[in-house]
């Protein structure tokens, strides 16, 4: 794949969509601005779709990227690294978290194994896409090589576009990967020039030694690397994760498309961040599901310029947060789609 052409396929918001959808959003029978960001969101997607109003973010499907990291060994968490392949099993076997939301709210959960160390042999439904079992120790040197990040990122387009060809019209972010908070609070203090502390968080649930050891290990990695926010690629791969590189295909995938993103937590968001980096218009097609209680996904969120759907305290990651707000955006589609105009319904505007 030729990761110019993918961002290539990327086009601004439909300016005359937008202008509709926002015109048509007036004309609503409710007070202007009465229903806040889901109005908002539902213009976005008008935009996106280059028609007013857009069509109905659904079905939809969760993509858990799964992958194993090399700073692990460097004590960032108490969590044995087996858990990342357990876990697995456990999607598959429908018991986690986001196999209930997305079951609630009809939405289809795909695994994918881009970078887990543990063999995917006996693992019913898994996809594997595997590029290389888990990544190298950052402290040591680069997580990846930049090829081994452009074929992740080349796993996850490819995901996004065997979804859409499926008939899915909208796309959820998922992330497996035991210390995947560590390279995501890296890529998020090396993208956006916050310091350790200001993004690093207590991920599954660490005490404060640990906490203490995990912020200067990503200070030690980012001195190490010095990652250059004008090098996307470059910083993904000194201290990123495989499935952070298969979240930036699967977000750039989408966005050619003109398929909406809902994105979950701080893996996501900073997944994003090199996405933007890479394609600014990308923007256009991503949705911000919640924001983690991790530091670093609100950090990224202002960076792009993005205002969560919830905020719920919520901090486990799998799909978990951006599968409770479909319905949410499923909403604000139907609003602008269903709801009466002052005019049709025989309703005074107050104008």
């Amino acid at each position: 794949m030729d990761l110019q052409r993918l961002i290539d396929r990327i086009q601004p918001l439909d300016p005359d969509a937008l202008r509709a959808a926002r015109e048509h959003q007036d004309k609503l029978t409710k007070p202007r601005g009465s229903l806040g960001l889901l109005e908002d969101v539902s213009v976005q997607l008008a935009g996106l779709a280059g028609r007013t109003p857009p069509p109905a973010p659904s079905p939809a499907a969760v993509a858990v990227f799964v992958g194993d990291h090399g700073v692990h060994a460097q004590g960032v968490t108490p969590w044995p690294q087996e858990v990342t392949a357990q876990m697995v099993a456990n999607f598959l076997a429908g018991g986690a978290v986001v196999n209930a939301i997305a079951g609630q709210v009809g939405a289809q959960v795909v695994v994918v194994d881009v970078g887990m160390a543990t063999p995917t042999t006996g693992l019913n439904g898994l996809v594997d896409r595997k590029v290389r079992p888990g990544t190298a120790d950052m402290t040591l040197g680069p997580a990846m090589t930049r090829d081994e990040v452009e074929q992740a990122i080349e796993v996850g387009a490819n995901v996004a576009y065997e979804l859409i060809d499926a008939g899915h019209r909208c796309l959820l972010t998922g992330d497996m990967g035991v210390a995947n908070t560590t390279a995501s609070a890296a890529l998020v203090a090396g993208l956006t020039a916050a310091s350790p502390a200001e993004v690093t968080g207590h991920g599954a649930g660490i005490d404060t030694g640990t906490y203490v050891r995990k912020v200067a290990v990503i200070r030690h990695a980012l001195e190490l690397h010095r990652p250059n926010p004008a090098d996307p690629i470059g910083a993904l791969a000194a201290v990123g994760g495989l499935e952070h590189a298969a979240l930036v295909g699967f977000l750039l995938a989408a966005a050619g498309a003109r398929i909406p993103v809902l994105l979950d937590g701080v893996i996501a968001c900073s997944a994003a961040l090199v996405a933007h980096a890479l394609a600014p218009n990308v923007r256009g097609a991503l949705v911000a599901g919640h924001v983690s209680v991790e530091p670093g996904a609100a950090r990224a969120l202002d960076a792009l310029q993005l205002e969560p759907l919830l905020r719920m305290r919520m901090r486990l990651g799998e799909g978990s947060g951006a599968a409770l707000a479909l319905p949410v955006l499923q909403a604000a589609v139907a609003v602008l789609a269903q709801v009466a105009t002052f005019d049709g319904a025989g309703v005074t505007d107050k104008h």
